[in-house]
Parts: C-alpha cells; sequence; structure tokens
C-alpha cells in the first residue's frame, strides 16, 4: 500500500509540469502559426519575462500553500498586498526618511514587511482565539485592510519613484530577473521548512486531523498564527518585490490577487481540506496560470476568453482530484 500512495503522490506531483509541457508544446506550434505577435511565443527573453511576471502571485501562493496544508485559506493577502506598498512607497517621502538617502530603502521595506507581518497575525489570533472559520476571519479582514488602504490616501494613487530602487528592481543575474530571484529563494526556503522541520510537518498533521494532532500535542493556535503571519510576510514582500519597481499603487491594487493564488495552489494539488500539498508542485501552478494568460493572450485572446479558460481547467482538476481521492479511500477500505 506504501508503493501505490508514494506512485500516486508522484503522479499528482507530476501532472502540473506534464501540463506545462502541454502548455508549451501547444503554443510553439499553434501559436506561432495564430501568433498576432511577430515574436515566437518560446523565445528565451518571452520564458525570462514570463518568470518575471509569474513573481507577484508565486510568492503570495507560496504562502497560501502552507494556509491551506493547515486546513485554512487567506483572503485577505491581496489587501494585504496594496496596503504594504502604500507603506513601502509613502514612508520613503516621510521627511525623517528622505534625510536618509538611499539608506531610507531597507527601512522601508522593514516598514512594509512588517506591514504584512502585523496583519497576518492579527487573522491568525482571530481565528485562534475565536475559533471562528479562517474563511470568515480573512473574508472580514479582506474587507478592513482594503478599507485601510483608501483611508490611507483617499482614492488617490501613493506614488514614489526611487531609480535605485528601481535599478535594483530591473537587475538581472544570471540571465534571471531580481523578482524571479524573489520568487525562486521563497520557493526553497518554504520547502525546506515544509519538507525537513518539525513546523513543516506540524502543518501537515493539523491539516489532516486537527483534533488529533491537539491530542499529539501540537499547539495548533500558535501554529496557525505563525503561518498567518507568513503569508502576510509574503504579501508584503510580493508588494516590496512590485513596487520597488513601478513605484506607484492604486487602493485597488491586489484585488482578485486571492483567487489567483488559491488557483494556483489548487492547480499544484493541494487539497482545498488540508493535509496535502507541494511547494515545488504550487511553483509548478503558478507558472502554468502565468503561460495560459501569455500564451492566449499571444494568439489574440481577450481576458475574459483567458479567465474562461482557466476557470474551466480548475473545475476539471477539481473533479478530477475528487475522483482520485473517492478510489484511493475505496482502495484503503478494502
Amino acid at each position: 500500500m506504501t508503493t501505490t500512495l508514494n506512485q500516486k503522490d508522484i503522479l499528482k506531483r507530476g501532472a502540473i509540469w506534464a501540463f506545462i509541457l502541454v502548455e508549451l508544446a501547444f503554443f510553439a506550434i499553434v501559436g506561432d502559426a495564430m501568433s498576432v505577435s511577430s515574436k515566437a511565443f518560446l523565445s528565451v527573453d518571452n520564458m525570462l519575462l514570463l518568470l518575471k511576471q509569474s513573481a507577484p502571485i508565486g510568492i503570495i501562493a507560496l504562502g497560501m500553500t502552507i494556509v491551506m496544508i493547515n486546513g485554512n485559506i487567506d483572503l485577505s493577502v491581496g489587501a494585504t498586498f496594496a496596503l504594504a506598498a502604500v507603506v513601502l512607497l509613502d514612508s520613503m517621502t516621510w521627511p525623517f526618511m528622505q534625510a536618509l538617502g538611499d539608506w531610507a530603502i531597507p527601512l522601508a521595506w522593514g516598514f512594509a514587511l512588517l506591514t504584512g507581518v502585523v496583519l497576518g497575525a492579527i487573522n491568525g489570533l482571530i481565528v485562534w482565539k475565536t475559533g471562528v472559520d479562517a474563511f470568515i476571519v480573512t473574508l472580514a479582514s479582506m474587507l478592513g485592510f482594503r478599507g485601510l488602504v483608501f483611508m490611507y490616501n483617499g482614492e488617490q494613487p501613493t506614488s514614489h519613484l526611487n531609480w535605485t530602487l528601481v535599478d535594483f528592481a530591473e537587475a538581472q543575474f544570471l540571465g534571471l530577473h531580481t523578482a524571479t530571484w524573489f520568487l525562486l529563494g521563497a520557493a526553497l526556503i518554504l520547502w525546506l521548512l515544509m519538507t525537513k522541520t518539525v513546523h513543516g510537518r506540524n502543518a501537515y498533521a493539523i491539516g489532516n486531523n486537527r483534533e488529533a494532532a491537539v491530542n499529539a500535542g501540537i499547539r495548533v493556535g500558535p501554529h496557525f498564527v505563525l503561518n498567518f503571519m507568513l503569508i502576510g510576510f509574503l504579501a508584503a514582500l510580493s508588494a516590496v518585490v512590485f513596487y520597488s519597481e513601478s513605484g506607484s499603487v492604486n487602493p485597488n491594487d491586489g484585488m482578485l490577487y486571492e483567487l489567483w493564488a488559491i488557483t494556483a495552489v489548487v492547480l499544484g494539488g493541494t487539497k482545498l481540506a488540508g493535509g496535502y500539498g507541494s511547494i515545488i508542485s504550487t511553483l509548478g501552478g503558478v507558472i502554468a496560470i502565468q503561460l495560459l494568460r501569455k500564451g492566449l493572450g499571444h494568439i489574440g485572446a481577450d481576458t475574459q476568453t483567458v479567465n474562461l479558460v482557466i476557470g474551466l481547467i480548475l473545475i476539471g482538476v477539481l473533479i478530477l482530484d475528487r475522483q482520485l481521492n473517492r478510489k484511493g479511500q475505496e482502495e484503503l477500505k478494502i
């Protein structure tokens, strides 16, 4: 039985990468034939840009994976992303920060990241102390945090362009953009966290059976708080990476990021009910979504068509996953 389960895990985790190969083959053949652009879809520059564009959602999706493995969800990441961005850019206009010159940059980053951690801690503490489902808690905080974004600067964009930051964000090392390195670095660190540490093992245990985890002596509440703080930090890190280059944030920025992140996580095979998931597979889910968005745009599809295709694929994945899980449960009964 152990061999069968291992084979099933390998198949589930490899499915997203097989899907990516199918996408690449499709857009290389059909895409280039129907392209509205003179550039080849599979050019090196295009693929490197695709990885860079995957970073904002990707960094958030990696944190969402851990929260969902726990059996929770966080709908407030888009608002956290926007609020951290506002803090990042606005803090650099404060008089004492301007007096520091470029030395203000790490402080501004710190303020933004701290914002994400605090907002995540608020979510985690409410879930822990009240026992209210994380879906409801983070739905409420999504609205509340977004309200803070609008209160901070009205409905006006918050802007501050620092050319040192822009140069850092646009830099390339070994051909990869700064944003791509942040995405890959976050994936590596979180993969190590989930596969090599007690915290990671506890996350799976809690997601599988929360009551059994409590009986085993795992402090479930503090564990939740740490993971919500982690995803808040990653949402803020995503904002730091993105807005270091753009230099302007609108109050509505980050809307629907939570849905895109959840979609990537589910495509990567993480169970909505918790207890199963993979950081590396989520990375594949992020790349698969970006490939679809970019590839369909390459052949002239509008935004509505892109969203429809991704939605249909997601429904298909959920149905297939349910069937596989049902079959596995029947095998266990036998």
